[in-house]
């Protein structure tokens, strides 16, 4: 026997006598448990389940870039001769979330507000922030004086619309009718002070078939003076004609454009993508003379073009000129696109 099977004949014993030892079974870690975001479509589209709760969330909000034009519409304190026209930019974003108790839906509101002049001029606003529940409100939100006509030719609401307000609201199908209490601190005063300010206003509308009204009405008991206002739209052939009208007793937190006025404005729905706005106005006593309301008149005409660009993007512009009786009159406008999420 040669030197080389003797080789191959010791490796074999070797191996024979050596033990086989079996090698650690790997062992797959288990996956963590995913919660996939569902759907919630009881209180309409856009909502989902907050992960691990059975509150509804939903998330919107806008882009908007606007070119506002006029004599002296950039002009601040610092700038007090800009010229006739000023771009701005504005993000909102606003999260609606809702959840189911024994008193009905229980929603919570928060809107921000990041609004820019240029680049070093910037803001960031709480825009909305209020909780409601069972037809009860209480917080940061928009009275019924905010609200208008579907073109931007009225001037027909408060100087300040956004109050710490706290209202109660019943709705049913077609009618809605309320009563809010609402902070007054940061409106207009007229007899010199500055206190914590508060007033009331009530609201009520509906529609009935293709008409739809709203009366509202507000006392500022600082100023102790108050206004009304009526306001209703019906479609009328290719659109829908809006008529308004307000009084108010004297300038105060509700409204001090005029002791009286009325507007109306005719939007035609050209076709599916755009819509055609014009609308007049007229004063009667316009502006304010010290504590009380001036003795001249006023007119404001004015068009407002909006068009759908493509879902959910779309193109404003407007031009307004008003001619009061005892002032320069003036013409403003601007272009607006937007896009909403």
């Amino acid at each position: 026997m040669n030197i080389r099977m003797v080789l191959l004949a010791s490796a074999a014993a070797f191996a024979a006598s050596t033990p086989v030892l079996a090698a650690d079974a790997i062992v797959a870690a288990e996956p963590e448990p995913v919660e996939y975001v569902r759907v919630c479509d009881a209180y309409g589209t856009g909502y989902f389940y907050i992960p691990g709760t059975e509150t509804c969330l939903k998330i919107e909000g806008y882009i908007r870039f606007q070119v506002n034009v006029g004599d002296q519409v950039g002009a601040t304190d610092d700038r007090p001769n800009d010229s006739d026209w000023d771009a701005v930019t504005r993000g909102q974003v606003q999260f609606t979330a809702k959840s189911d108790t024994e008193y009905g839906p229980l929603t919570g509101v928060i809107v921000m507000q990041f609004n820019a002049d240029n680049a070093s001029d910037q803001n960031a606003v709480l825009d909305s922030a209020y909780l409601d529940i069972a037809g009860f409100r209480a917080g940061l939100f928009y009275s019924w004086w905010d609200d208008g006509l579907s073109g931007e030719t009225d001037d027909i609401g408060s100087p300040v619309t956004l109050h710490n307000s706290l209202r109660y609201q019943y709705e049913s199908g077609t009618f809605y009718a309320g009563i809010s209490v609402d902070e007054l601190e940061d409106s207009p005063f007229y007899d010199g002070e500055t206190s914590n300010n508060w007033g009331v206003a009530v609201g009520l509308g509906g529609t009935d078939g293709a008409f739809s009204y709203q009366i509202t009405a507000g006392y500022d008991t600082d100023n102790e003076e108050g206004a009304v206002r009526a306001m209703g739209t019906v479609d009328v052939g290719p659109g829908t004609l809006g008529l308004a009208a307000v009084y108010s007793t004297n300038p105060n937190a509700y409204y001090n454009a005029a002791e009286w006025a009325v507007a109306a404005e005719y939007a035609i729905k050209a076709t599916d993508k755009l819509k055609i706005t014009p609308a007049v106005q007229y004063y009667s006593n316009y502006g304010i003379d010290g504590s009380d309301f001036a003795d001249g008149d006023a007119w404001k005409v004015g068009l407002t073009v909006d068009y759908q660009i493509v879902d959910n993007f779309y193109a404003k512009a407007s031009v307004q000129y008003l001619d009061p009786e005892d002032a320069d009159d003036s013409t403003t406008g601007y272009f607006r696109l937007q896009r909403s999420f």
